[in-house]
C-alpha cells in the first residue's frame, strides 16, 4: 500500500504542482506584454490563460499534501525532522500561492482586461503595473523556491534509514 501511496503522492507533485509552477512563471512577463500592448487580443488571453492555469492547478495541488500525509503515515516518519520542514515548507508555499500569487495575477488580469480594446491602462498606472508585475516575479519564485527545496527533502530526507 505504501508504493501505492508514494507513487500517487509523487505523480500528483509532479501533475499538479509542476503545471501551477511554470504557468505562474510565465505570467509576469505575459503580464507585461499585456499591459504594453492594451490592443493585443493574444496577449490578454494568455494571461488568463495562464492565470486559468494556475487556480485550477493550486485546487488540484491539494492532492499532493493528503497523500503526502498517507504516505507518511504508512512509512511510520511523521515525527521525522525533514517530513515536518517539508509539511511547514509546504504550507509556506501554498500560503505564498493563496495569498501573494493569485491574487497579483488577478489584479493584474483585470488591469490587462482591456487589452484588445484599446482601453488598457494609461501612462499613469503603467509604472505601477510594471511594479506588480515584478512583485509578483519576485512571489512566484519564492513559491518555486520552496517547493524545490521541498522537492529535494523529499528526495535527500536527512536521517533516512533508506540509504538514499
Amino acid at each position: 500500500m505504501t508504493k501505492f501511496l508514494l507513487a500517487v503522492h509523487v505523480l500528483a507533485a509532479i501533475v499538479a504542482i509542476g503545471p501551477v509552477t511554470v504557468a505562474a512563471s510565465m505570467f509576469p512577463p505575459a503580464a507585461r506584454r499585456a499591459l504594453e500592448a492594451p490592443d493585443d487580443l493574444r496577449a490578454a488571453e494568455t494571461l488568463r490563460l495562464l492565470h486559468r492555469i494556475c487556480r485550477a492547478y493550486a485546487l488540484v495541488g491539494v492532492v499532493v499534501p493528503v497523500f503526502g500525509f498517507a504516505t507518511a503515515s504508512n512509512m511510520h516518519v511523521l515525527g521525522s525532522a525533514w517530513l515536518i520542514t517539508s509539511i511547514a515548507l509546504t504550507a509556506l508555499a501554498a500560503l505564498v500561492l493563496v495569498a501573494l500569487v493569485l491574487p497579483q495575477q488577478t489584479a493584474l488580469v483585470e488591469a490587462g482586461s482591456g487589452a484588445g480594446t484599446g482601453t488598457g491602462t494609461t501612462a499613469g498606472s503603467g509604472a505601477v503595473t510594471r511594479q506588480a508585475t515584478v512583485q509578483l516575479a519576485m512571489f512566484t519564485g519564492l513559491f518555486n523556491l520552496l517547493w524545490a527545496v521541498v522537492t529535494v527533502l523529499m528526495i535527500v530526507r536527512p536521517g533516512s534509514t533508506t540509504g538514499a
